[in-house]
């Protein structure tokens, strides 16, 4: 079971850079590098869960819906929100980079990858805005019993960064069954090493978009991730996704 970090976020009124600050950053790092995601308890309340999920099937707040099967990505749907972003998906995705940069900067010096993340969220947005990457990539994600999402990479251009997150909206056993959140490693030589997630409504896990670094007997070397979500049995999930890069 991965270790959990909490963010004490009963009071709604709480602004995003105060939830991020009482999250314990030490452990999320641990975290990060031992096994390449991290759990956040609590980082939204219930009743900003509902009122998330509720925007569903709010008209105007999307840029595409996305169907699944259509594309072979599994089953079940999604929607791109357009900017302006919803304010606590702004403040969120805004208060989350910076504690991630650093993270995101010493992985790609140990994989020795030239590419460097700057401190501040809107300047990393310049950079993918010069490039063309204009289209703003959080999402709300909805299953039905049945549905699943077959494991994947968010990369959307040339310039991603590392790391992204996914706060669940609904209640396991409450809201639906099943449909847990799996992520996979794909390490040379070796067979796929799969980690599966416990989440709760209002828990988020941050997690390596595409590879991190590993200290092996020769040096470091890069294993390659994909997340998704396991058949959902009953019921109904929804899940917010932030995406730290913008797509073409």
């Amino acid at each position: 079971m991965t270790p959990r970090s909490e963010a004490h976020t009963d009071d709604p009124g709480r602004s995003a850079l105060e939830r991020t600050s009482e999250i314990d950053w030490a452990r999320v790092t641990a975290d990060l590098d031992a096994r390449g995601c991290a759990t956040i308890e609590r980082l939204i309340t219930p009743a900003e869960c509902g009122a998330l999920s509720a925007l569903y099937e709010a008209e105007g707040l999307f840029r595409s819906r996305v169907v699944m099967a259509a594309h072979g990505f599994g089953r079940g749907e999604y929607k791109y929100f357009e900017y302006p972003l919803p304010a606590l998906i702004a403040d969120l995705r805004a208060a989350l980079y910076p504690r991630l940069a650093p993270i995101a900067n010493r992985w790609n010096a140990e994989m020795s990858l030239d590419v460097r993340y700057p401190d501040d969220h809107a300047a990393f947005l310049d950079r993918c805005h010069a490039a063309d990457q204009v289209r703003p990539t959080p999402l709300l994600l909805r299953y039905e019993a049945g549905d699943y999402n077959c494991l994947h990479q968010d990369l959307h251009g040339e310039h991603v960064f590392p790391l992204q997150v996914a706060i669940l909206l609904s209640e396991p056993e409450r809201d639906f069954t099943g449909g847990e959140f799996v992520l996979t490693e794909q390490r040379p030589r070796m067979q796929s090493r799969p980690e599966v997630v416990t989440l709760r409504q209002g828990d988020a896990v941050i997690f390596a978009v595409h590879h991190r670094p590993v200290q092996g007997t020769r040096g470091v070397y890069r294993v390659n991730l994909r997340h998704g979500v396991s058949r959902i049995r009953t019921g109904r999930r929804h899940t917010l996704g932030i995406i730290f890069h913008d797509a073409r």
